[in-house]
């Protein structure tokens, strides 16, 4: 079954698996989602420690949700990652990392668990897809960096960034053509630019992403006040779906033309409130 808009994710937040001492204070943050990294957050001799770290925290927290970027498909970590995720109920959602067809992604999937594939190739790109109708997969995501060393991009470059907005492309019209819940933008890698960040999430907003990745707790309040609808959206949409109940098909409001277009687009905005 496909997603809908009533999962909406403005902020998704990572926090390392090697920091245990960080898991609950993520969660103060007031992230939409908590993201427990085990893949590139985590050096490699902690990979294993990573996992016992969060068993030992679901368990004193057993009515927690969260999800969990695992290690790549090629990892050796892998299949321990997914076996992981399999056994708490507690992670609702995995990340794959570096997905790049749709088999890797149902190696999660066939577990029952909702997966975002975090498409950070050129092949990753040219499956996308096929990785989009794959079973269980809630929405999309990219890593930008990482797709820019692939692509051999100049990450801070003019040029790179409308190479990127190629990819975000091909994420928003494959996430329309499977029925997926909104895209979710990569990360503002600046910490301490809260200028930057929102003309990135205001960017990501406008192309059409329903909430962005973020590395940092400082990062979260300004991508749930960007991907929020503002009060005066929220009044337009509930006047255009009350004048919508007084009259069949396409009619006039305060001047302009509402048709099925508009009408969707209001109850979109009224589905992001939370």
């Amino acid at each position: 079954m496909r997603m809908n808009e009533l999962l909406s994710v403005k902020s998704a937040l990572f926090v390392p698996g090697s920091r245990p001492e960080r898991f609950s204070k993520a969660f103060a943050t007031g992230a939409d989602r908590i993201i427990v990294d085990f893949e590139d957050a985590v050096e490699e001799g902690l990979k294993r420690q990573a996992r016992h770290n969060l068993q030992a925290w679901l368990e004193l927290n057993p009515t927690a949700k969260l999800m969990v970027r695992i290690n790549a498909f090629d990892h050796p970590e892998f299949s321990a990652d997914v076996d992981f995720c399999d056994a708490h109920a507690g992670v609702v959602a995995v990340i794959l990392p570096k997905a790049e067809s749709r088999e890797q992604v149902e190696q999660v999937t066939a577990r029952g668990k909702r997966v975002w594939p975090l498409i950070e190739s050129a092949k990753g790109i040219e499956a996308l897809a096929e990785i989009a109708q794959a079973r269980n997969v809630e929405r999309l995501t990219f890593g930008a960096l990482d797709m820019g060393v692939d692509l051999g991009l100049r990450s801070s470059a003019a040029a790179a960034m409308r190479i990127l907005d190629q990819v975000r492309y091909k994420l928003l019209l494959h996430t329309s053509l499977a029925s997926l819940a909104r895209p979710v933008e990569t990360v503002y890698p600046t910490i301490n630019d809260p200028e930057g960040l929102e003309v990135f999430a205001s960017s990501a907003l406008h192309m059409g992403f329903g909430g962005m990745l973020c590395i940092h707790p400082n990062q979260v309040g300004i991508a749930n006040r960007i991907f929020s609808p503002t009060d005066h959206e929220i009044e337009w949409a509930q006047k255009v779906l009350a004048a919508a109940q007084e009259n069949g098909g396409a009619f006039r409001l305060d001047g302009q033309m509402v048709d099925a277009p508009v009408l969707s687009q209001a109850r979109r905005l009224l589905n992001a409130v939370p």
